[in-house]
């Protein structure tokens, strides 16, 4: 029997971070890469992808294209151009379409959906720099399209633009949507994400596609929770990371504050998530004990992660948060879990926190007023 070998970690740049990936292709793999550098990671995509490889308006539309060939086609992504070839094969079509594609301008809205395209055997006349609709479509209205016939391959819901600004200009648009978007294979697991995330239990979430962050989003505004993520999101305790502007474009909408990985990888997407909790891009303190970070399991003092319950951890947030000004107990005994709630709770609270700390000195206790966290000031 072949032993099974664990994943070599990178980094702990994400200990003691929890991570959910509201994704629904690729989790996985974006689970691992997270994963290796620590992170603790949960899925909870609130849509699911259901292909259209039976479909019958996609081979309706495909049917349409050999019978009146393209003069351009757009390939908007790898999986979903493959997804296209895949559905032509099975029902017989795959070389009438080639045929048809003859004469056309091929253009790629970036480079997986060139590589899928090349993959296939055609050439592609022309790539998306930034991976964008946006940018195709400028590309496009550069000439004249008045009186082309443009086949364009969606992601997904196929909500991009693109082909009411073709029509706008003129052209015929043949629009075909490989693979379309479901609800979600768990609802419980995004609802409880969102509560995660509104409550301080989850340090990031992490959007690969526009309808998904909508979808998600959605949930947190029914479920009441909306203000809390947002809250969160501003104050630094909580990522909302994007894989491109067009993901975050949901967030930008809603107010909640986004960071957005510099090119639409998946790669790019857990660099950016692992350098700003690794390379100093998380809010932090100076204390006489070293550099201090909150997570939400936890604490990072002077590189080191220390656990912390989840009422130590809401304590520390609170003082955290204050910057070294003084905390009432009664301000810190409304942080506190419920079941935490007693006449002597922030004591105890406080000691226990003091204690996982490996400090008393972190924690002052200000007489008659409360409690302050140690914080040096700027040089």
């Amino acid at each position: 029997m072949t032993p099974i070998v664990a994943p070599v970690p990178l980094s702990s740049a994400l200990e003691g971070c929890s991570v959910v990936v509201a994704v629904d292709r690729r989790s996985g793999e974006l689970q691992a890469a997270l994963e290796r550098h620590g992170a603790t990671v949960q899925r909870a995509p609130a849509l699911s992808i259901i292909p259209h490889i039976d479909d019958a308006a996609l081979l309706d539309a495909t049917h349409a294209l050999i019978h009146s060939a393209p003069d351009i086609v757009v390939a908007t992504t790898g999986v979903g151009f493959r997804g296209w070839v895949e559905a032509a094969h099975e029902a017989d079509l795959a070389d009438d379409l080639a045929r048809s594609f003859a004469g056309a301008r091929i253009v790629a809205r970036g480079a997986k959906a060139r590589g899928a395209v090349q993959q296939a055997g055609f050439d592609v006349h022309w790539t998306a720099a930034s991976e964008t609709a946006q940018e195709v479509g400028e590309f496009l209205l550069a000439s004249d399209v008045a009186g082309k016939r443009i086949a364009v391959q969606h992601h997904g819901s196929g909500a991009d633009g693109l082909d009411e600004l073709l029509r706008a200009h003129g052209a015929t648009v043949v629009s075909l949507s490989v693979y379309r978007w479901g609800p979600p294979v768990d609802p419980e697991a995004v609802r409880q994400s969102v509560a995660q995330a509104a409550e301080g239990s989850v340090d990031a979430v992490l959007f690969t596609a526009a309808p998904g962050a909508d979808a998600w989003l959605d949930v947190a505004e029914s479920r009441g929770a909306l203000d809390d993520i947002r809250d969160r999101a501003a104050r630094g305790h909580l990522v909302m990371a994007a894989v491109g502007p067009i993901t975050a474009r949901p967030l930008d909408r809603r107010g909640v504050p986004a960071v957005i990985a510099s090119r639409g990888r998946l790669g790019s997407l857990v660099r950016l998530v692992v350098a700003h909790f690794g390379d100093g891009g998380a809010p932090s303190v100076t204390t006489p004990r070293g550099r201090l970070e909150v997570r939400s399991s936890g604490a990072i003092l002077d590189g080191e992660f220390l656990p912390l319950s989840p009422a130590s951890t809401a304590l520390l947030t609170a003082l955290f948060d204050a910057g070294g000004a003084v905390i009432s107990r009664q301000r810190l005994h409304s942080v506190l879990p419920r079941s935490r709630r007693s006449s002597h709770a922030v004591e105890m609270a406080v000691a226990r926190l003091r204690e996982s700390l490996g400090y008393a000195d972190l924690v002052t206790t200000v007489i008659k007023r409360g409690y302050r966290l140690s914080v040096e000031e700027p040089a």
